[in-house]
């Protein structure tokens, strides 16, 4: 026999995360739990979720340096 057969037992569940974890906690561990959930799913088929090549950048143009000014020299007394 499985401990969760009854819906009560499902709701006594939900009811002790959220006491213990309160409201605002449990949709970022839902979120964190089905990201690490699909990040296995992936590694197990041999996937990457990266494994779309990235549009690379087009080279930077040169840009004209300013001309640095020696700052004046202050007299010293």
């Amino acid at each position: 026999m499985g401990y969760f057969q009854t819906p009560w037992h499902i709701v006594l569940l939900l009811l002790i995360a959220l006491l213990l974890f309160g409201g605002k906690r449990l949709p970022e561990i839902g979120k964190s739990l089905g990201h690490g959930m699909r990040e296995f799913k992936y590694a197990l088929n041999g996937h990457s979720e990266h494994s779309d090549p990235q549009p690379e950048l087009p080279p930077a143009e040169p840009t004209a340096t300013p001309t640095t000014a020696t700052p004046p020299e202050r007299e010293t007394v």
